[in-house]
């Protein structure tokens, strides 16, 4: 089976903090894939060792390893960098940059990358993300405007809009619907629907409800540990752990 994410006891710390403990984990190509556990339990952790944005964090130390397409992402001649351009984030808060236009907010990862040739080929690409995150319907006649403008779920989708700018092959979501309101996070569970189609998507979220409605895999975190793992369906109605079962059936906070 063809694996867009694995990971190899994978530890993390934080100074002497042991945060993630051998975690072996196997993400299928393409789907959306959930990591689900209560609040302070190292799932953001967890993502952000997905493209290296955890070296960012002074004092964290990653050990094991991270194969992106079966290639060692922490390998001493892999470049952060290319790494972050192969695979997308988008945070909690939804984080356009205030003081440029929709336009150029989805537009600036291409332009300082230099990945498209023309005005043309940038204007194609600007609407084509902006599609593609269900948004362009919405903003075609202000591209001009700034984000400021935009409710909270029309921000965080162009947000989204701005990661597919750049045309990765994974996108990692850390709680993309935490802050927003219910209309705005149904929608974006809609697009979440329909970018697993070219995606493969992994879904940070602490709630189960969320990772029932989307997710076609699901892990389950807990204070560092991999509890369990496996299709959705199968971990929803019939958990093998008793952690987990307690989680799912909101015991557990």
């Amino acid at each position: 089976m063809n694996f867009a994410i694995e990971t190899v006891n994978l530890n993390v710390y934080y100074g002497q903090n042991h945060v993630i403990k051998g975690v072996d984990l196997k993400i299928p190509n393409r789907g959306v894939f959930a990591l689900m556990g209560p609040s302070g339990c190292g799932k953001s952790t967890m993502l952000r060792t997905f493209n290296r944005l955890i070296e960012l964090n002074e004092g964290a130390r990653v050990d094991g390893e991270v194969r992106l397409f079966g290639e060692n992402i922490y390998s001493g001649d892999v470049d952060p960098i290319e790494v972050r351009k192969r695979v997308g984030m988008v945070f909690q808060y939804p984080n356009p940059f205030p003081h440029l236009t929709i336009y150029d907010n989805v537009a600036i990862g291409l332009k300082l990358n230099g990945l498209v040739k023309s005005k043309e080929e940038l204007d194609e690409r600007v609407e084509w993300a902006l599609k593609k995150a269900a948004l362009w319907d919405e903003v075609k006649d202000r591209l001009n405007d700034y984000p400021g403008n935009l409710s909270g779920g029309q921000r965080q989708r162009l947000v989204i809009a701005r990661a597919l700018a750049m045309k990765p092959e994974v996108l990692l979501m850390d709680e993309p619907t935490a802050n927003i309101d219910p209309v705005g996070t149904a929608k974006i569970e809609e697009l979440l629907l329909e970018l697993k189609e070219d995606y493969t998507i992994v879904l940070v979220t602490h709630s189960p409800a969320q990772a029932a409605r989307v997710a076609d895999h699901v892990a389950f975190l807990y204070l560092g540990e991999l509890i369990e793992v496996g299709p959705a369906r199968k971990v929803f109605e019939n958990p093998e752990h008793e952690l987990t079962e307690k989680y799912v059936t909101g015991a557990l906070g």
